[in-house]
């Protein structure tokens, strides 16, 4: 299929997936089929009030917040690829979904310091460790970039480990089921509090889209055009943590999700994130909420959204390794 046909139905499919999302759940009062039944011939057992108030005030809020999360979590993934320039990394990898999830942890259990606020600053640090541990004489191998992000995991999980066994129990099922990766609490507060910073990670890292392609490059090729290497990798680090961050704070930890997408946008549309960053967002925030619907109405109970993204990014994560070299490509 071409890929300009490709393109346009990224842009045209996450209207429809939303709208028809918001009609998929457990509540037959709120179906398509009775909506229609009730709009057509007229239903009897058709509570509007009801019907506004789930579709509205339950579904919309979560599956835009959904939606959001998915976009800002592949554009995260793929600004870091740029940058480490490597097809490896995600926020996942690098640790900020661990650094961001014991930031946001520590916010719900300290109630006096703010969520996003902790979330971001542990989601940086996390990534500023791993960077350090992995740079030796001015290069980032594969390799020590990898094993650099399982110990910068394995610091915060430590950390969040033990803010769990100091929590008590109603604080401890909070974090543990938010930890898990899932919506079921989204409300519109959850999304005021998370539109600000995914907002302003996307702003920036749309801004300095071009330059992605610059820095993927090199930092001799950056600086042979008049660029400032250094500052541009703090921006956009700056940018990716901060959508990233956000959210983690509001979802959880959504395990591989920055990896899978920006190598589905790569294989289909090319490299040039200039033209891709945008059809990054569009197609992550339109597969997770796709798969949020899976995970709302696959068993008589809610799974977590974490686990499907995990099940999925696992075994494309191990193909990756297989198949990439130590390097950009």
């Amino acid at each position: 299929m071409n890929r300009k046909i490709f393109k346009w139905i990224v842009y045209l499919l996450p209207l429809p997936v939303i709208m028809l999302s918001l009609f998929i759940g457990p509540s037959g009062n709120t179906g398509l089929s009775a909506l229609v039944k009730h709009l057509l011939i007229g239903n009897e057992s058709f509570n509007p009030e009801l019907a506004y108030n789930i579709l509205v005030n339950v579904r919309m809020p979560r599956i835009l917040l959904v939606f959001f999360t998915g976009g800002v979590l592949a554009i995260s993934g793929a600004a870091l690829q740029a940058v480490f320039r490597n097809p490896l990394v995600d926020p996942y990898v690098l640790g900020l979904s661990s650094g961001a999830a014991f930031g946001a942890a520590l916010g719900l259990w300290v109630a006096v310091i703010p969520v996003q606020l902790s979330a971001f600053t542990f989601g940086l640090a996390a990534v500023g460790l791993c960077y350090f541990m992995a740079r030796k004489n001015k290069q980032v191998s594969i390799v020590s970039l990898i094993l650099a992000g399982i110990i910068t995991n394995g610091i915060f999980t430590a950390l969040l480990t033990i803010i769990q066994v100091l929590s008590d129990p109603f604080k401890l099922q909070s974090i543990v089921h938010w930890t898990m990766g899932n919506f079921h609490n989204a409300d519109w507060v959850k999304i005021q509090t998370a539109a600000l910073p995914m907002f302003a990670g996307f702003l920036i890292l749309f801004i300095l889209r071009w330059k992605l392609n610059v820095i993927a490059l090199g930092d001799e090729e950056a600086a042979s055009v008049g660029l400032n290497p250094r500052k541009l990798k703090i921006w956009i680090l700056l940018g990716a943590t901060l959508a990233g961050s956000a959210a983690v704070a509001v979802a959880g930890i959504i395990g591989l999700y920055g990896l899978i997408i920006p190598h589905m946008v790569r294989m289909i549309f090319g490299v040039d994130n200039q033209k891709t960053l945008l059809i990054n967002f569009l197609m992550g925030g339109t597969f997770l909420t796709l798969i949020d619907n899976i995970s709302r109405t696959m068993a008589g109970f809610e799974i977590p959204i974490g686990v499907f993204t995990m099940l999925i990014g696992a075994p494309f994560f191990i193909w990756l390794l297989k198949k990439s070299n130590a390097g950009w490509e």
